[in-house]
């Protein structure tokens, strides 16, 4: 049995508690949540799983090594120190990407480039060969951490970001991510079983999230490759042993989930999205006006409606028709919606029972959920 090592999950803000109780039910341990991410231990076999299993990971790091700097002299020494050998080759290729919080340093670009200098300066004085770096599809990837003069270095055995899932070819103008989708998912009080509609499903990210969330479908079993498939030490053996677990993971689903949109060309876009992810049999999606169409009531809805210039509504007009909708429409259903548009919330006319902050990218967005009672309800109104 291979040794637990301590792992970092990247995820977005607000996801953090979501992130850390997906790893405690899926068997990590010594578990710590921090802001935009959440350390735990766990062996070989159990980095893959978290790779295939989580939902709200952007990406899964491991710790290598750490130094204090203060300037590119300390940065440089205290990376070129590190016995690289053990991860690369002269015919490896690598990609270096930093975050910084420090007073010390002020330029990722640069913090990544001195890095990679100081890498391939060590490898060619050792063989004579520098490896070349590839930004695209690197045989390494590695990640430097520095917060004040705190420099953390780890490999990326994610590869590209978990949120790229391998289904969405095609999409809208203005996609929510994978991982929010999720997130906003998993943070609602949907029961996994009941009927789920997003009335304004664009190329369907919320819908085929929900699917796999309900079906407990592993969200990156369609990924091409993980990071850690090109490391010498990868066990094909394991990880396919890994996979045919997650497989027997799924659950049978006898709910809907219900994608809607106004426009045939997205809904088009949304279809081929399905069948990438090869969920045609969990999800029906429809061509419908969510502010026109008379559709079941006490219903769950979770949308993500525009809310800038990319497309092209009166926001004010269009935040105030959804709250219209839902109150004369929808009475005895849930609805969660998701904006980046914080303005157009007071728009709605309804007040939210709900109201979680979460960033979409750098956009500081709400997840607000309406409760649209039928009659009154107790101690308030409708």
């Amino acid at each position: 049995m291979s040794e637990n090592f301590k792992m970092v999950a990247k995820t977005l803000f607000g996801l953090e508690e979501v992130l850390e109780r997906e790893l405690r039910q899926l068997g990590a341990m010594d578990i710590k949540k921090g802001v935009r991410m959440v350390e735990f231990l766990g062996d070989q076999g159990f980095m893959y799983k978290a790779n295939m299993m989580l939902r709200t990971a952007i990406r899964i790091l491991k710790p290598i090594y750490s130094f204090k700097a203060r300037n590119e002299v300390d940065l440089y020494d205290g990376i070129y120190q590190f016995d690289w050998s053990q991860y690369l080759t002269p015919h490896d290729t690598l990609s270096v990407s930093g975050t910084i919080s420090s007073k010390y340093f002020n330029h990722s670009q640069y913090v990544a480039l001195k890095t990679k200098d100081a890498i391939v300066d060590q490898i060619r004085r050792k063989t004579g060969r520098r490896p070349d770096v590839d930004l695209k599809h690197p045989d390494v990837r590695i990640s430097i951490h520095i917060n004040d003069q705190h420099v953390d270095v780890s490999l990326d055995t994610s590869g590209e970001a978990l949120y790229k899932r391998g289904y969405r070819d095609k999409t809208n103008i203005a996609p929510i991510n994978e991982v929010l989708a999720a997130g906003i998912i998993l943070l609602s009080d949907w029961d996994q079983r009941s009927t789920f509609i997003d009335p304004m499903c664009g190329s369907g990210t919320l819908a085929i999230e929900a699917a796999m969330i309900a079906a407990n479908i592993a969200p990156n079993l369609n990924r091409m490759e993980f990071g850690f498939e090109r490391w010498p030490d990868y066990d094909n053996a394991l990880f396919e042993k890994i996979q045919e677990s997650c497989l027997k993971k799924m659950r049978e689903f006898e709910g809907k989930i219900i994608g809607r949109d106004v426009d045939g060309f997205t809904l088009k876009k949304a279809a081929e999205n399905v069948d990438n992810a090869n969920l045609n049999d969990f999800i029906t999606l429809e061509k419908g006006d969510f502010f026109r169409d008379h559709q079941r009531a006490e219903a769950f809805l979770m949308f993500n409606p525009p809310y800038d210039a990319r497309l092209s509504v009166q926001i004010d007009e269009f935040y105030k028709n959804i709250g219209d909708t839902l109150k004369q429409r929808y009475a005895g259903s849930t609805a969660w919606m998701i904006t980046g548009n914080l303005e157009a919330l007071k728009h709605v006319g309804l007040r939210p029972s709900r109201k979680i902050k979460l960033f979409n990218g750098k956009l500081e967005s709400r997840l607000v959920k309406y409760e649209m009672y039928r009659g009154s309800k107790k101690g308030g109104r409708e």
